[in-house]
């Protein structure tokens, strides 16, 4: 998967060798090479970068970016996944993973910026938002977006129009590869169970079935630790009940 000419990790491979081995068996061995993941090298990489997101991972991050560029990855897919995580865990904590992304970019001579991907205005939004929903989540989400108490129904109209009618809108991913990246910043950011549970069940929905998402878990596991990644298996488990 982290092939050495890669160079991924060349700073712990020097100065903490006998960690660098353990790591990158397990990485390597224990977890990409696994006959029960076997994962393709986009939805792998996609799932690493938005868990990363998720988790914060910063300097993680910097050295998987060329990896995943190299493995197929392309730009415009990278942009999206970061764009859509704004959504998910907020201005706050992705400004930062653009501004590397941009370094990167910079210097493999990649333009930018990248190109648009939006197919929504600001008259149309919320009405593709609600039809993603729908598709995701089923007809009972036809309304959602004019429901609930008078003093928090905006923050339903936002998810329609911005989260969904923004983001999940847009090309680049498709709604499959949209609704996946959302279950990996979530269980990696912890603490928030009741939509992780939601989202597995909106991929459920859409195509990427149980078996899936025990495999993307269990491949994001060296990334988050065990405690999380035995909680989205939780989630994953109560949302195919």
């Amino acid at each position: 998967m982290f092939n050495q000419n890669y160079h991924y990790h060349e700073d712990l491979k020097n100065n903490d060798p006998e960690f660098y081995e353990l790591f990158n068996n397990f990485l390597n061995n224990d977890v990409s090479n696994n006959d029960n993941i076997n994962l393709d090298e986009r939805t792998k990489f996609m799932a690493i970068i938005a868990t990363l997101l998720g988790c914060q991972g910063y300097d993680e991050f910097r050295e998987i970016l060329p990896v995943a560029l190299k493995s197929g990855l392309s730009p415009v897919e990278v942009k999206e996944i970061i764009y859509q995580a704004v959504a998910y865990l907020g201005i706050g904590r992705v400004y930062g993973f653009l501004k590397i992304t941009n370094e990167i970019f910079t210097q493999q001579n990649i333009n930018l910026p990248v190109e648009p991907q939006s197919t929504t205005n600001i008259n149309t939004r919320r009405e593709a938002g609600t039809n993603a929903q729908v598709e995701i989540f089923g007809e009972g989400m036809r309304n959602f977006w004019n429901s609930g108490p008078d003093e928090t129904k905006h923050i339903n109209l936002w998810l329609a129009q911005n989260c969904f009618g923004d983001y999940y809108t847009r090309k680049g991913l498709n709604l499959k590869d949209r609704e996946l990246i959302t279950f990996c910043y979530i269980s990696a950011q912890g603490g928030c169970e009741p939509q992780l549970i939601a989202h597995a069940k909106g991929n459920f929905n859409i195509g990427n079935d149980k078996n899936f998402m025990i495999k993307i878990i269990s491949q994001c596991l060296p990334f988050i630790g065990y405690p999380r990644s035995l909680n989205a298996l939780r989630c994953v488990e109560e949302a195919s009940k």
